[in-house]
């Protein structure tokens, strides 16, 4: 008989949080480049931008060990 290997939730939760983070990021760094106009107060701290990058590491750290656990077996 095959043994299938069954994909942790961390997996998706990485993966979940890992596209949002490219997405959130590249956002950011399009309004980097595209500024709206000045709407809200802290607007310069580009919130996008570091909220993304938060997400992508986050995103990173729960997919990468879920990656190696899956292949080891």
């Amino acid at each position: 008989m095959s043994e299938t290997k069954i994909l942790s939730i961390w997996f998706f939760v990485g993966l979940m949080l890992t596209v949002l983070g490219v997405i959130i990021t590249s956002t950011g760094i399009y309004y980097i480049f595209n500024p709206e106009s000045n709407t809200a107060e802290l607007a310069h701290l580009n919130p996008s931008l570091w909220w993304g990058i938060i997400m992508l590491a986050a995103g990173l750290i729960f997919l990468i060990p879920a990656i190696r656990i899956h292949r080891k077996g």
